[in-house]
Protein backbone atom coordinates (compact mmCIF):
# COMPACT_ATOMS: atom_id res chain seq x y z
CA UNK A 1 0.00 0.00 0.00
CA UNK A 2 1.43 3.33 -1.06
CA UNK A 3 1.12 6.03 1.61
CA UNK A 4 2.12 9.25 -0.19
CA UNK A 5 1.38 11.67 2.65
CA UNK A 6 3.29 9.52 5.13
CA UNK A 7 6.25 9.05 2.80
CA UNK A 8 6.37 12.76 2.01
CA UNK A 9 6.20 13.63 5.70
CA UNK A 10 8.91 11.07 6.52
CA UNK A 11 11.15 12.55 3.82
CA UNK A 12 10.54 16.09 5.09
CA UNK A 13 11.25 14.97 8.67
CA UNK A 14 14.48 13.30 7.58
CA UNK A 15 15.66 16.47 5.83
CA UNK A 16 14.61 18.61 8.79
CA UNK A 17 16.44 16.29 11.19
CA UNK A 18 19.56 16.52 9.07
CA UNK A 19 19.33 20.32 8.97
CA UNK A 20 18.94 20.52 12.75
CA UNK A 21 21.87 18.11 13.23
CA UNK A 22 24.06 20.18 10.92
CA UNK A 23 23.22 23.36 12.83
CA UNK A 24 24.29 21.69 16.07
CA UNK A 25 27.43 20.36 14.40
CA UNK A 26 28.38 23.76 13.03
CA UNK A 27 28.10 25.30 16.48
CA UNK A 28 30.11 22.45 18.02
CA UNK A 29 32.94 22.92 15.52
CA UNK A 30 32.90 26.72 15.68
CA UNK A 31 32.89 26.85 19.47
CA UNK A 32 34.92 23.68 20.06
CA UNK A 33 32.24 21.99 22.16
CA UNK A 34 32.90 18.28 22.39
CA UNK A 35 30.05 17.12 24.68
CA UNK A 36 26.71 18.51 25.76
CA UNK A 37 26.17 22.22 25.38
CA UNK A 38 29.49 23.21 26.96
CA UNK A 39 27.68 25.94 28.88
CA UNK A 40 27.09 27.78 25.60
CA UNK A 41 23.62 29.32 25.27
CA UNK A 42 23.47 29.05 21.48
CA UNK A 43 24.51 25.39 21.60
CA UNK A 44 21.87 24.73 24.22
CA UNK A 45 19.15 26.40 22.15
CA UNK A 46 20.13 24.51 18.99
CA UNK A 47 20.21 21.22 20.86
CA UNK A 48 16.75 21.89 22.31
CA UNK A 49 15.37 22.78 18.87
CA UNK A 50 16.64 19.44 17.57
CA UNK A 51 15.40 17.48 20.57
CA UNK A 52 12.00 19.20 20.59
CA UNK A 53 11.59 18.06 16.99
CA UNK A 54 12.66 14.50 17.80
CA UNK A 55 10.21 14.41 20.72
CA UNK A 56 7.16 15.19 18.59
CA UNK A 57 7.95 13.93 15.07
CA UNK A 58 7.54 10.19 15.78
CA UNK A 59 4.02 10.66 17.16
CA UNK A 60 2.96 12.84 14.24
CA UNK A 61 4.49 10.45 11.72
CA UNK A 62 2.86 7.41 13.34
CA UNK A 63 -0.59 8.99 13.46
CA UNK A 64 -0.38 10.27 9.88
CA UNK A 65 0.73 6.84 8.68
CA UNK A 66 -1.94 4.97 10.59
CA UNK A 67 -4.71 7.34 9.54
CA UNK A 68 -3.62 7.14 5.92
CA UNK A 69 -3.39 3.32 6.08
CA UNK A 70 -6.89 3.23 7.59
CA UNK A 71 -8.20 5.20 4.61
CA UNK A 72 -9.03 8.18 6.80
CA UNK A 73 -6.56 10.59 5.24
CA UNK A 74 -7.01 12.82 2.26
CA UNK A 75 -5.76 16.23 1.26
CA UNK A 76 -6.47 17.62 4.73
CA UNK A 77 -3.89 15.20 6.15
CA UNK A 78 -1.24 16.50 3.76
CA UNK A 79 -1.99 20.05 4.92
CA UNK A 80 -1.70 19.02 8.57
CA UNK A 81 1.64 17.32 7.85
CA UNK A 82 2.89 20.42 6.03
CA UNK A 83 1.79 22.65 8.90
CA UNK A 84 3.77 20.48 11.32
CA UNK A 85 6.94 20.73 9.22
CA UNK A 86 6.57 24.50 8.84
CA UNK A 87 5.94 24.81 12.59
CA UNK A 88 9.15 22.96 13.40
CA UNK A 89 11.14 25.17 11.02
CA UNK A 90 9.66 28.28 12.63
CA UNK A 91 10.49 26.87 16.06
CA UNK A 92 14.12 26.22 15.09
CA UNK A 93 14.57 29.79 13.85
CA UNK A 94 12.73 31.13 16.89
CA UNK A 95 15.09 29.24 19.19
CA UNK A 96 18.03 31.26 17.83
CA UNK A 97 16.97 34.15 20.02
CA UNK A 98 17.22 34.25 23.78
CA UNK A 99 14.06 36.40 23.75
CA UNK A 100 10.45 35.33 23.34
CA UNK A 101 9.41 35.69 19.69
CA UNK A 102 6.53 34.89 17.38
CA UNK A 103 8.38 32.15 15.45
CA UNK A 104 9.04 30.08 18.55
CA UNK A 105 5.51 30.65 19.85
CA UNK A 106 3.90 29.80 16.53
CA UNK A 107 6.08 26.72 16.15
CA UNK A 108 5.16 25.41 19.58
CA UNK A 109 1.48 26.30 19.25
CA UNK A 110 1.02 24.72 15.81
CA UNK A 111 2.91 21.61 16.89
CA UNK A 112 0.75 21.17 19.99
CA UNK A 113 -2.47 21.74 18.05
CA UNK A 114 -1.32 19.25 15.41
CA UNK A 115 -0.52 16.63 18.06
CA UNK A 116 -3.82 17.18 19.85
CA UNK A 117 -5.93 17.24 16.70
CA UNK A 118 -4.36 14.09 15.26
CA UNK A 119 -4.60 12.33 18.64
CA UNK A 120 -8.31 13.10 18.99
CA UNK A 121 -9.07 12.13 15.39
CA UNK A 122 -7.00 8.94 15.71
CA UNK A 123 -8.84 7.97 18.89
CA UNK A 124 -12.20 8.57 17.20
CA UNK A 125 -11.17 6.49 14.19
CA UNK A 126 -9.95 3.69 16.48
CA UNK A 127 -13.27 3.78 18.35
CA UNK A 128 -15.19 3.49 15.09
CA UNK A 129 -16.82 6.90 15.50
CA UNK A 130 -15.20 8.34 12.38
Amino acid sequence: MLLPVTMSLAAACAVLTLWLMLRCGQTRVKKEILHGDGGDAQMGRRMRAQLNFVESAPFILAMVGLLEAAGKGGMWLAWVAAAFVIARILHAFGMESDQTNWMRGAGVGITMLTLLGLAIYSALVAAGVM
